[in-house]
């Protein structure tokens, strides 16, 4: 894999505004309905949100493969296990 490599995600979902643990509860339920090695693109806030979901998909076998902070609004993109 390129370093540079622009990962396209195969679904998205926007949880700006969405409180712990309900954030976690709608990305977990967005990843069972996807195939496994595909891409979810998550958009969270700062703070617990950016500290918990990610530990979370972490926990359930799900990999992280990108964390970006757009102004203050962070896109993580989890590949399913």
């Amino acid at each position: 894999m390129v370093e540079d490599e622009i990962i396209k995600p195969d679904d998205s979902i926007d949880l700006r505004g969405v409180l712990c643990p309900m954030n976690f509860v709608k990305t977990k339920l967005k990843l069972e309905m996807m195939e496994a090695g595909k891409v979810l693109e998550v958009v969270l806030d700062d703070g617990e949100p950016m500290r918990s979901v990610p530990r979370s998909l972490k926990e359930e076998g799900h990999k992280i493969i990108k964390v970006e902070n757009v102004q203050g609004v962070y896109h993580l993109l989890v590949k399913k296990a």
